[in-house]
């Protein structure tokens, strides 16, 4: 069935969290996954505990320009999909999947550049080595990223969310169960700490790209989008889909390098702000991981609308989700306020987490809810904005403020001042308040609105709005 553009389609509430929900969880159960696996290690060593959050971090900023870069497809099937065009839905994520196969070489290299950046960061030298070892494995399927990111935009463009969410509940599970395991050698398996951590990691890490390829090359989808036929290099949809992927790509490392080097600065402020960060950090995931699958919701359904050439939709869209991601942020980190106690007590199994790390943790948690609405406002309507084809705003406007602003500051801070944990991360709400700035003023422009992102048909030039349901 087509619904054609005299049948105007609006977005409610409804609309965005049967979106939204699935992707919500999908992101909650990211965000236990990474809790779980610092708060295991912090149980199984203080020293473990320091490691994984810097080389963690650090690794995801090295992949993180591949998988932004696949991500494209989400918003090329959401607009095909506005359209009307099931072939050129499953034609985009096939240049993704290539995307992904050739980044994998290109992670491996990059390994050891990634052990070159933790070792000139000056950490303690039994950090270095429990660093080297979790950013080692983790990289060694760091393609898996890119991998699940191609695929998994056949479903999430479509808005078919559901089926990401169960995937990846398989997976982190998989990963949970595995860390318990490996970790501290319950059982047949060895107590191998955080190398147990990292290689849970790249084992559950295969469980996600696996069952979604089944599923995309499947006879259903096949008959219905043609995704074998598909599988095949298209130069032309591939350079555009470059065209908008890289800034994606450039943006993403360059952002998360940005946050990167700021952890990695805090590893030089001394062992009681360093672990006290990284305790606030892991807890601050709660109140950040849901907004960016709000964010993500935002994307497709901003990308429907604009499919449909119907940017006033797509701008209602993106306030919707804010609104949604704002509500739920402000309820969560008014938990940090009131029970900083109960977060903090989290990591202090079996080692004296109290004294001044405690005091420091439990200050540095209302810097964490003071930025929180903030960087909800930065993962949903940056993620609209993608989704509109705005990436190569999103790229320099985001890249300017990172690094030009946040990095630069952090750094003088650091390096040259001197100064303290607390400066630190009043410096991060500063920034974080400065691009939610941009992206609210941005938001309120008609430049996103213009953008063609999808070359269509003649006829879906004089009729664009269908929706195949």
């Amino acid at each position: 069935m087509m619904k054609t553009n005299q049948e105007k389609i609006s977005v409610s509430y409804r609309d965005l969290f049967q979106v939204a929900l699935p992707l919500i969880i999908t992101s909650a159960s990211f965000t236990l996954l990474h809790f779980c696996d610092r708060m295991f290690l912090s149980w199984y060593s203080p020293v473990s505990i320091q490691a994984v959050v810097p080389a963690g971090i650090l690794s995801f900023t090295l992949i993180s320009f591949f998988m932004a870069l696949c991500s494209i497809a989400n918003s090329f099937v959401a607009q095909y999909y506005g359209a009307g065009d099931r072939e050129n839905c499953s034609r985009s994520v096939a240049q993704s999947i290539f995307m992904a196969c050739m980044s994998a070489p290109l992670i491996w290299l990059l390994i050891p550049v990634g052990i070159w950046m933790i070792s000139a960061s000056g950490h303690a030298p039994e950090v270095f080595e429990e660093e080297k070892v979790y950013l080692s494995i983790l990289m060694i399927g760091g393609f898996n990223a890119p991998l699940t990111a191609a695929t998994g935009s056949f479903y999430s463009g479509r808005g078919k969310t559901r089926i990401i969410m169960l995937v990846h509940l398989i997976g982190n599970s998989v990963n949970v169960v595995l860390n318990w395991f490996l970790i501290f050698g319950h059982g047949p398996f060895p107590e191998l700490g955080i190398r147990g951590a990292a290689l849970a990691s790249l084992i559950a890490g295969f469980v996600a790209p696996s069952i979604l390829l089944a599923l995309y090359f499947s006879n259903k989808n096949n008959t219905s989008y043609f995704s074998r036929r598909t599988l095949r290099l298209d130069r032309k949809l591939f350079q555009r889909m470059l065209r908008f992927g890289l800034p994606s790509g450039v943006h993403m490392v360059l952002d998360v390098g940005s946050f990167s080097l700021f952890v990695l600065l805090l590893g030089r402020l001394g062992e009681v702000s360093f672990l006290a960060s990284n305790i606030v950090l892991s807890v601050n995931m709660i109140a950040f991981m849901p907004s960016i699958g709000i964010g993500q919701a935002a994307s497709v359904l901003v990308g429907q609308c604009m499919g449909r050439r119907d940017p006033a939709e797509a701008e209602s869209a993106a306030w919707k989700a804010w609104k949604v991601g704002a509500v739920y942020t402000l309820i969560t980190v008014t938990t940090f306020v009131l029970f900083p106690e109960f977060y903090i007590r989290m990591f202090a199994r079996g080692e004296a987490v109290f004294g001044e790390v405690f005091s420091t943790a439990r200050l540095l948690l209302l810097f964490a809810a003071a930025w929180g609405v903030m960087e909800a406002t930065n993962a949903v309507l940056s993620g609209a904005l993608r989704g509109a084809g705005d990436t190569h705003f999103v790229m320099w406007f985001h890249t300017t403020v990172a690094w030009g602003f946040f990095a630069l500051g952090e750094a003088t801070i650091v390096l040259v001042l001197k100064g303290s944990v607390y400066a630190c991360w009043g410096w991060a709400i500063a920034y974080f308040a400065l691009l939610a700035l941009g992206w609210i003023w941005r938001m309120k422009t008609d430049r996103w609105k213009r953008i063609e992102l999808i070359e269509r048909t003649s006829s879906e030039v004089e009729q664009s709005g269908g929706v195949p349901v």
